[in-house]
């Protein structure tokens, strides 16, 4: 690939189209560990529009500046005062678009099987910097760039500002007003008087904080898509074992898991016609209790940690971290809003050593990450809060003993909602902000219907163990997007 593919035809400030009725928020307990992470660069492959590529820059510039006037923290930047607590300073200061164009990519060079092409990083604007940096730099970047057949919206945001939830609101209501909507569907809430508003300051070094990564080694990322049909296979697999909480396999459960590990996609239609029907009936007669229930995506998030872990070829006594971030909105009582708007995020580590995350069964780790999700509620959230208020410090992104994996995003977030007027995006895909040997994005499948896309990062030598596990491959579909 040439050291540059894309060209950048105009880069312009866009202010929000009314003046911003806020006039500062504060950074809570849930944004400030955001300040040594890069922004957020998420972004949509749309078909080419049905009109002119200019005319798309230009009704997209109008959008975002009315999207701005119900979302002015985005247009404003930070402030630092005198008692060290950092602001948002909703000053209407404006965001960064930029249009380019690469006229040479198609939509099928972008979406060929194997590796996530680099052209994706060139779509984003804020390569390396830190969240921090919004104290002199606009919060938000908008970049679309014109493809042979199509084109790219790129979103590149503060993630201090913005956790996914709050991002992809942003992006969605983007999308509406680019459609025509005179009046949003979802109205962003801008309410501190939460339990994430605290009296601790962050202290930085001089010069502010730097990432807790390293930036500069050689990673392979792919797009692994996971249909509904293979990832309710796993759910039964790892809804199985009698030993938790004293099931009992009954109906032929645990004859049918075999079953399914035995057969083929096709062979297994052909025989039981529906196999989505099958799997959902098995898993609802045998699990009749709903909260012992292993959900698809814990399934899958275990299957990912023991094939990772097994290609990384660790010693069996060194000890293994999955890390999740939950979204606390649902978990606090009482509830935060759902569009509350900012981070409300938190990381729950679910550990094991390798030895016995490798010779216990998908059950035994599927149950274990389960029991972590569901023990996260008010009272873990408040104890975390509490932790980090003694201790205030940064969030430690990265994976510096070489034996962890970091899942992100959410299958749950909206991201194929993002219709500018002629249809869903093709695709989702990143910029290259927040990768690191290790870290997994969570995706809603294009085709719905609990689908699943885990766009995967790791080191060149544990990606190719990866894609030779015939347990985890054996899940992965050939058609990907």
């Amino acid at each position: 690939m040439p050291s540059s593919s894309v060209s950048i035809l105009s880069r312009c400030s866009v202010f929000p189209d009314q003046p911003s009725s806020l006039a500062s928020l504060k950074l809570s307990v849930s944004d400030l560990p955001m300040l040594s992470c890069h922004y957020i660069q998420k972004g949509v492959l749309l078909p080419s529009p049905p009109y002119s590529v200019s005319d798309f820059f230009s009704f997209l510039k109008r959008a975002l500046s009315a999207t701005l006037s119900h979302f002015p923290p985005l247009a404003g930047r930070f402030s630092t005062d005198s008692d060290s607590h950092v602001h948002i300073l909703c000053n209407d200061s404006g965001v960064e678009f930029v249009e380019a164009k690469a006229k040479h990519i198609t939509l099928n060079t972008l979406l060929s099987p194997g590796d996530v092409p680099d052209y994706f990083k060139e779509f984003f604007q804020f390569d390396h910097t830190i969240s921090y940096s919004g104290h002199f730099k606009p919060l938000l970047a908008v970049q679309v760039t014109e493809l042979a057949d199509g084109v790219f919206v790129g979103c590149t945001v503060n993630h201090a500002v913005t956790d996914g939830t709050s991002f992809w609101h942003f992006f969605n209501t983007l999308a509406e007003i680019c459609k025509g909507t005179k009046k949003i569907s979802k109205s962003p809430d801008f309410c501190r008087d939460t339990v994430f508003n605290s009296p601790a300051v962050l202290k930085f070094p001089e010069g502010g904080p730097v990432v807790t990564f390293n930036g500069d080694e050689p990673l392979r990322e792919r797009i692994f898509h996971f249909t509904r049909e293979s990832i309710l296979k796993l759910k039964l697999k790892a809804n199985t074992n009698n030993q938790i909480a004293g099931r009992k396999p009954v109906n032929g459960f645990t004859d049918a898991v075999e079953i399914l590990g035995k057969q083929g996609n096709d062979s297994w239609k052909t025989v039981n016609g529906n196999i989505t029907s099958v799997l959902e009936n098995l898993i609802k007669t045998n699990v009749p209790n709903r909260t012992a229930e292993i959900s698809s995506f814990q399934s899958l998030c275990a299957q990912l940690w023991r094939s990772v872990t097994r290609a990384r070829k660790l010693d069996p006594s060194k000890t293994t971290t999955f890390r999740i971030a939950v979204n606390c909105r649902h978990r606090l009582n009482p509830r935060l809003e759902p569009y509350y708007f900012g981070n409300a995020i938190q990381s729950t580590p679910t550990v094991a050593s390798v030895g016995e995350l490798l010779s216990n069964d998908l059950w035994w780790c599927a149950d274990l990450l389960h029991k972590n999700v569901v023990a996260y509620d008010d009272a873990t959230v408040r104890r975390e809060i509490a932790n980090w208020e003694s201790h205030p410090r940064l969030f430690p992104l990265g994976n510096n003993d070489g034996a962890s994996i970091t899942m992100g995003s959410s299958p749950r977030f909206p991201m194929y909602d993002n219709d500018f007027g002629w249809g869903r995006p093709i695709a989702v895909r990143s910029g290259r902000a927040n990768k690191f040997d290790g870290k997994i994005s969570a995706f809603p499948g294009r085709d719905g219907n609990g689908s699943i896309d885990l766009e995967i990062v790791l080191s060149p030598e544990t990606m190719a163990g990866l894609e030779r596990d015939p347990d985890f491959m054996q899940y992965v579909s050939t058609t990907t997007v």
